[in-house]
């Protein structure tokens, strides 16, 4: 009841505030909230509505970026397409977290799809990165090139391609984070990924 009664006193010290409350849909709402009990009020104004309540990316992102000398390549499942087959001489390509799109190849291409949620508690270390380092190093070991990808480009794929740098390249993870970086600047791998790829580096 002391507890109670504390908050209960805070609460009525605490200042009436406005925030702008913006939907999904666009529709914008400044919402008031009065000092008595913290209660929140209905919307009481409307403000002009923008067209999202997000951003929107509509740019393509079909070009994939050359981490290692025309072998590895990284980007979005934009990027998986029968031109990059032929333009980049694409031989495998690693789809990590979403299945590999049906595309017709104009050439033979060994495809692989790993599953693989983009959460930091994802084990990237004892499954996804064993198996995706073994496909990278067939298509290296037959002289060939392989996109790694996932939806974005930006977490999964390319924690995989740090990875590879780290176990086969011999680098440490900031290094490897910012060769990919250099090469495709809108990586973010999640924390959990970080995390995992640099406990790697030390085991």
């Amino acid at each position: 009841m002391i507890l109670l009664y504390e908050l209960q006193k805070r609460l009525a010290n605490l200042r009436p505030t406005a925030t702008v409350v913006t939907t999904t849909t666009g529709n914008r709402f400044i919402e008031r909230r009065s000092s008595q009990e913290g209660a929140a009020s209905s919307p009481q104004q409307q403000l002009e509505p923008r067209q999202y309540g997000f951003v929107v990316d509509t740019k393509p992102d079909a070009v994939p970026a050359c981490i290692l000398s025309d072998f590895l390549y990284l980007g979005s499942q934009d990027a998986v397409s029968a031109e990059n087959v032929v333009k980049f001489k694409l031989t495998h390509i690693l789809s990590v977290g979403i299945e590999t799109p049906e595309v017709e190849w104009p050439t033979p291409v060994k495809c692989k799809y790993l599953p693989c949620l983009d959460l930091p508690e994802t084990d990237l270390l004892h499954y996804v990165l064993p198996v995706s380092l073994d496909f990278i190093d067939e298509a290296r070991q037959s002289q060939g090139c392989v996109l790694v990808h996932c939806n974005a480009g930006v977490s999964r794929s390319a924690s995989v391609v740090i990875g590879y740098l780290m176990q086969r390249r011999d680098m440490c993870y900031e290094d490897a984070y910012n060769l990919v970086k250099s090469w495709r600047p809108c990586i973010q791998p999640n924390a959990g990924f970080m995390q995992q790829l640099k406990r790697s580096a030390r085991t």
